[in-house]
Formats: structure tokens, sequence, C-alpha cells
């Protein structure tokens, strides 16, 4: 828990952190901050430098609640990622892409009393429902996510993002260390969460 307890405070104040230990991608890393406290900024932080899909890691619960199914849920050609629909706010955005829309839709989802008539679909923001289990079932990023909020006190979905280096590769620690010193990137790790 001490180790980690620096990843919790930052989630509970609303600001970023980076999750390292997926182990169902190879070992990428991902942003992450609780969907709660998303912003603009945080939207624009996570395109400009981790350039990876921005998604959004939601409960099965809350999936069902927003009307949200996974894009496949069989057996055949299943890539293992738990993708659902990707989503809009049905009011109050423009072209859906911007940092400020997306963060809006976010909002939207997450508001206490939200339905899926909140939501209109195709969209800008790609849900990953988390399996039921948690991390201790699935060792991903998205489940992390959920569970490290939950720890903090801030809520029980998150905004993540896969981080891509400068050459297009998949970035790894290691090459993080300037930015994560820059802007004081608390890091948490997979394999940490699961001893917690």
């Amino acid at each position: 828990m001490e180790g980690l307890q620096p990843a919790l405070d930052a989630l509970a104040k609303g600001r970023i952190i980076v999750i390292t230990g997926d182990r169902l991608r190879g070992g990428d890393i991902d942003f992450c901050v609780a969907a709660q406290h998303v912003t603009p900024e945080a939207i624009n932080f996570m395109a400009m430098h981790g350039r990876g899909l921005i998604c959004l890691a939601l409960t099965p619960a809350r999936a069902v609640k927003l009307g949200i199914e996974l894009i496949n849920p069989g057996r055949e050609q299943q890539s293992g990622r738990p993708h659902g629909r990707s989503i809009e706010a049905a009011t109050g955005v423009t072209t859906g892409i911007s940092a400020a829309d997306r963060a809006h839709t976010v909002k939207v989802a997450m508001a206490p009393d939200a339905s899926a008539s909140d939501l209109v679909s195709p969209g800008h923001v790609f849900p990953l429902i988390t399996a039921e289990g948690g991390v201790k079932e699935r060792p991903a990023a998205a489940e992390a996510s959920i569970h490290l909020c939950r720890m903090a006190g801030a809520g029980d979905a998150a905004v993540i993002c896969s981080i891509i280096r400068d050459d297009g590769e998949m970035a790894r620690i290691e090459d993080l260390q300037e930015l994560v010193e820059r802007h004081q990137l608390a890091v948490a790790d997979i394999g940490q969460i699961m001893r917690s």
C-alpha cells in the first residue's frame, strides 16, 4: 500500500498518473486520471504525450446502466480487448473530438443519473468494459485504473491512454523518466496493486 500512496494521492487530487506492468499487452504503459476529475487539459495532455487511444474504463454495472455492450462479446475473432461501442454526449458537443468535447462526454457518462439516452454512438470516447473480478481476473491497465480510483476514493471509472514513443513504438517506463520528473507524475505498477 505504501508504494501506491503517491499514485492514490494524485488520483484523489485529480492528477494524472502512470500505470505500468500490463501483462496482457506486453508491458505497455498508460496514463490514467479518475473519470470524475477529467478535464479538457487532462485529455489534451494524454493526446499530446500519450498518443494512444483515449479510453473510458467502466465497471460492467456502469456499462449496463449506460447501455454499452462489448463490440464483440463472442469467442470468434476475439482480440481480448474489452471495447464497448464508442460514445459521445448527446448534447453539448460540437465535432466531438476536441479535448473539451471528449471531457464533456466523460462527464455526461459519469453523472449519477446518466443513462443510455444521454449518449449517442459512434463517438470519440472509447469505453473499456472491465472484468467483473477486477485486476485479479484481468491484470490490465483498465482494471488497475478502476482499482486505484476506488482505493483513492475517486469513483469507479477512469480515463486511460496508452503511451507511444516519439518513434512510434510503445513506450516503456525507462523512456518516460524525463516526462515523469518534469510533470511530477506518480507511477503505480499492476504487480503492486495485486499485492495490495
